[in-house]
This record gives structure tokens, sequence and C-alpha cells, in this order.
């Protein structure tokens, strides 16, 4: 099926970087995925335990295989895998495993790639080169783990929420969750429902809260409406939606955010889906308290000035796409915050053939996203190969 002398190579063999590959092999394009670890979906198997999509199987499927129904409406972390093994034997793909790019640099004699292709180099001393690449490394990649004044002073157990199983290890003790998101809500469930004695969760900036399915219309359905709305007016039904669906808990200390759910969208910050949480915070079992602003010692010092003393800190602050050695030499690719400025079908104006993929957090789903990107990526990329050098 190959359909020109170099490959295109597909960086990362997780969805967004085997929904690629699959939709260019349906294209005539021969791609090879090149995944660091040993088998794909290698982030998908470190997953918590307990961890579902929190989007529906229907709508998260990628190009060319259904998920299937035996999975359920909302997919667990195990069935996610099972599908992406399925998926790349079921597309046939082309995988090489065990191997990691870790720098690109463009073949074009103007430095801006073109058909001259690129050059990627890998672990073990290998070099590929490559007609076209699309980088699929991840938008969960490299755990963030704030520098806190006196960290390394603290006395208790203190991780990040990457390395977060299962609430077994934290059994009878108090645990205190740094980070409101929907891993750090969840995980604080998790720990309650698991036999933790005391869980507390530290709260930055207020979430908006949604449920993930009223009345059977799953959340992921609206933010797939309401995409292309203006800003202005989804922050304004959502609050009117929020109020009419989630319980005010600023009694709690988990006030209502002052920021509308839209614009926080836009910030980059997703709305926490509801797994148990509010349930969890009226019923004490989860204590809202402040930021974390420092550690002494023993103690966890609080942005309010108060000091708690938990056995166990584990920190859902997020992650880095930590791009900068793969690509970080290409003018124009990354930006100040070290993103990429292209997603999907488009790419840098000075790095022509270079793709990005899931390196988005949309409402709509990260999934269905990735799967729409695919298909677009697939055909840019055809369309790139045809033009002459």
């Amino acid at each position: 099926m190959t359909t020109q002398p170099r490959p295109v190579y597909v960086i990362g063999g997780g969805p967004g970087g085997l929904a690629a590959a699959a939709a260019l092999r349906a294209r005539g394009v021969r791609a090879v995925v090149v995944e660091k670890s040993d088998e794909v979906g290698a982030s998908w198997r470190r997953h918590y335990d307990r961890l579902h999509l929190h989007t529906t199987r229907r709508l998260s499927a990628l190009p060319g295989l259904a998920m299937p129904r035996r999975f359920g409406r909302w997919v667990s972390r195990d069935d996610v895998v099972r599908y992406l093994e399925k998926y790349a034997e079921f597309h046939e793909l082309e995988v090489v495993t065990g191997v990691e790019v870790t720098h690109i640099e463009s073949n074009g004699n103007d430095g801006s790639g073109g058909n001259g292709g690129w050059t990627l180099h890998a672990t073990g001393g290998r070099v590929l080169t490559a007609a076209a690449v699309v980088v699929a490394t991840g938008f969960n990649h490299t755990p963030r783990l704030p520098d806190w004044p006196g960290r390394d002073t603290y006395t208790g157990q203190l991780s990040h929420a990457a390395d977060y199983r299962n609430p077994t290890p934290y059994a009878g003790l108090d645990v205190l969750v740094v980070g409101v998101g929907n891993t750090g809500a969840e995980i604080a469930v998790d720990l309650v429902e698991g036999g933790a004695a005391r869980v507390r969760l530290a709260v930055r900036t207020a979430p908006h809260i949604v449920r993930r399915s009223t009345a059977g219309w799953p959340a992921q359905r609206t933010g797939i409406l309401v995409r292309r709305l203006p800003v202005r007016l989804v922050d304004r039904l959502g609050a009117l939606v929020a109020r009419v669906s989630v319980p005010d808990l600023s009694a709690y200390g988990l006030p209502r955010p002052g920021t509308g759910l839209y614009s926080r969208v836009e910030e980059g910050a997703i709305p926490v889906q509801d797994v148990g949480l509010i349930d969890a915070v009226r019923a004490g079992r989860v204590e809202p308290v402040a930021a974390v602003e420092a550690f002494d010692g023993a103690e966890v010092v609080l942005a309010d000035g108060s000091r708690i003393t938990p056995d166990a800190v584990v920190a859902a602050t997020g992650y880095r796409r930590a791009l900068e050695g793969l690509v970080g030499g290409l003018d124009g690719v990354l930006d100040e915050r070290g993103r990429p400025r292209t997603l999907g079908a488009h790419t840098p104006a000075h790095a022509p053939g270079l793709y990005f993929t899931g390196f988005s957090n949309p409402i709509s789903g990260m999934f269905r996203e990735m799967a729409r990107d695919a298909e677009k990526i697939a055909k840019a990329v055809a369309r790139h190969l045809r033009t002459p050098a």
C-alpha cells in the first residue's frame, strides 16, 4: 500500500496517533507509528483504576471501528486499552514500540520542511527519514509538580496524581488532594469511598461543575452543540443550567465561579463532570480548603494562612506537553507556553508537513476531536505529498 518512498511517521501510539495512522492508511499513505513504550495506549494503562471516559461510547470511537456495546455508555480505562489494542490490530497498523523519537529536523533547503521531508532522531542512534510527521505524544505527557516553598521538607507522602492507582495505600490516612480538575475531583471521591480517614481538596480557583448526564442527555452533546456559539452566550446559558442542575456549594467552601463556563474553557479549564463530588462535599466527606502555598515539615500552609497536617498529599496539578526537545528548535512551531501553535490539519507556516493532534482538551470530547482531526490530517497529508518539492 506504499505510495511514496518515505513513510509518514506518527509519533505516539495513543488514541490520537493510532487514529491518524488509520486515516492515513485508508488513503493509501504508509504510516509508521513510533511509540516509546512497549505497547500502544501506554498513558491509558497508567491511569488510575476507576477512570472512565467522561464522553459516551458512541461519540468516542476512532475512525473505522466502533466501540463494542458491551463496554457500556461510559467506557472504563481497561476497556479503552482493549479498544486501542484491537484498533491497531483491526487496521493492521505498522507500529514500532520501544523507540522514542527525541528530535525532529527539517530537510528543506530553506528550513521550511516542504517536500524535502523530515529527519527524526530516535533512541538507539536511529535516524528516520519521513515525508511528513504527525506528533501525537499526548496532552498529559509529563507530570507537573509545582515547586512549592519547603516542598522538600515535607515529612508526609507527596506524589503526583500520575502515580495514583487506587485508594488502598491511603486507607485510614488523612489525605489532601491538590487541584479540583476532573482528576483531582475523582481521586478525592475515590479516596473517600476507599476508606481514607479524611479527605480535603485544595482549591485555588472554583471550578464549573456539570452533571455528566441529565435525564439521559450527556454533557458532551451539549458541548458539541455550543462549541461554535459566542462565548458570552454560552457563559450565560451555562450559568442558567448550573443554577437548575447543580446545588450551590458555597457554604461548603466551593462557591460558584465568577468567570463564565466557556470563558474558562477558552483559558484551558474544562468543567468538572460530577462523578460523586457534589454528594461527597455536601455530606462533608470531601472538605474543600484553600490553595496550597507552601510546606513546612509535617505541615501544609494554605493560602488563607491556615496550616494542616495531612499524612499524604496527592497533587492533581496537571501536565506539561514537553515538546521543547522534540520540536523546540523549529521556528514558530510552539507558543510561549510550549504548546503547538497549529493543530489538526493546519501546519506551521515555516514547517509544512508537520502536524499535531491531541493537544487540546475541548468540551466536545478529546476522543471525538482526535477522530475528526485524524481524517482532516490524512486529507491534508495526502495533498501535501502530491505537492512538488
